[in-house]
């Protein structure tokens, strides 16, 4: 049986960046361990970030970026250098190659805090392998000095050793065929690590499920688009929560998320939202940040609103047009990423939430809701 690696976005993700035949394809070859990124001296030759999974002692797998160059004056330079800005955003580690003391851009650090940039100086005139042994070392000595600043797990304290969980795990025609989503198939697997008992259910199953168990659950996690019937059903001091709740905390500032979804009360009629999902799908009529909540935001604000969508890698840069984002937990993206955006809705104080903590608001139970 074939094992299933490790999702990307829960690798560290390392960025070469610098001007244009700096060294960067060069390097990440080298790294790398084979010609994978094209080299030639003509300017301009790399023209979108090209991304490889490698191996690191001490550090394990860890995903590296090459990225197009800085100065790129051909008639793509400018799409180019966004598709360095959204690789920037999700980067824990940043390689400048420069040939002065300071790095190309000083203000990047301000814009990036999340990440770690790295000064280069390199010489490819050196042994390659010699330049390969430096660069990994001083990648190796980085990330471990890199503060910790994520949660361990999904569940955190909420889930212990003995427990018993229930997923309440709608199967809907979004869902993949004979597979489940990421946060649910990440859910199982921190809870037996943890030596909970696990019980997955449908919804339709949930009262079945009681009346079988022969205790109440420790806790439940369920589709946040489920809160309103699952906490219905509920008794009050069994704790609740959401998976896209779950993950936005493991993946980004939920104190800042929650605070967030506060704005919720105090928009106007005709406020502008913008609705952002990290993943590119075909929506469809059960997809929950196209049509389940566009069609609560309504119901509880008013036909006025103007909602915006985007998906994947289109985050817009200025924010200023909108009253409130609300994002997808984030389980296809890494904890950077989320984080980034965070921070720049923050400089432009834009309120930003997320899926499960704003439908719980909406319905006037985020206070039932526990965090990790």
């Amino acid at each position: 049986m074939k094992s299933v690696s490790t999702p990307l976005s829960e690798l560290p993700h390392i960025l070469l960046y610098g001007a244009v035949n700096s060294g960067k394809s060069t390097l990440f070859n080298l790294l790398v361990g084979q010609e994978y990124a094209v080299t030639s001296p003509i300017a301009g030759t790399t023209t979108d970030v090209l991304y490889k999974r490698i191996e690191l002692p001490e550090v394990g797998p860890v995903v590296l970026g090459d990225t197009p160059g800085i100065g790129d004056g051909s008639p793509l330079g400018e799409k180019r250098m966004a598709a360095t800005r959204v690789a920037l955003r999700r980067a824990d580690l940043v390689l400048v190659l420069q040939s002065e003391e300071e790095l190309l851009d000083p203000d990047l650090p301000k814009f990036y805090p999340n990440a770690t940039f790295l000064p280069l100086k390199l010489s490819f005139e050196e042994e390659g392998e010699a330049v390969r042994r430096r660069v990994i070392a001083l990648i190796i000595q980085a990330l471990k000095e890199r503060p910790k600043h994520r949660c361990e797990s999904l569940t955190g304290s909420l889930a212990k050793r003995g427990d018993m969980v229930l997923l309440v795990m709608p199967q809907d025609s979004a869902a993949p065929k004979g597979r489940l989503i990421l946060p649910q198939v990440q859910m199982i697997r921190e809870l037996l690590d943890k030596h909970c008992m696990v019980v997955a259910i449908q919804p339709e199953e949930l009262q079945t499920t009681f009346l079988k168990l022969k205790g109440l659950p420790d806790l439940v996690v369920t589709d946040s688009s489920l809160f309103q019937s699952v906490e219905t059903q509920l008794p009050p001091d069994v704790p609740l929560t959401s998976f896209s709740v779950l993950m936005s905390a493991y993946k980004g500032d939920i104190g800042r998320l929650v605070e967030g979804a506060k704005v919720l009360s105090e928009l106007p009629p005709d406020a502008h939202i913008l609705i952002a999902e990290a993943c590119s799908h075909v929506p469809t009529n059960e997809d929950i940040g196209r049509v389940k909540l566009p069609k609560l935001l309504r119901q509880k604000l008013g036909d006025k609103l103007v909602i915006s969508h985007v998906n994947g890698n289109d985050f817009p840069t200025d924010l200023s047009g909108y009253q409130l984002v609300i994002h997808c937990g984030a389980c296809m993206m890494n904890r950077n990423h989320l984080l980034t955006r965070q921070d720049e809705a923050g400089r432009q104080q834009v309120p930003m939430t997320n899926y499960g903590i704003a439908i719980a608001q909406l319905l006037g139970i985020l206070d039932r809701v526990v965090l990790p």
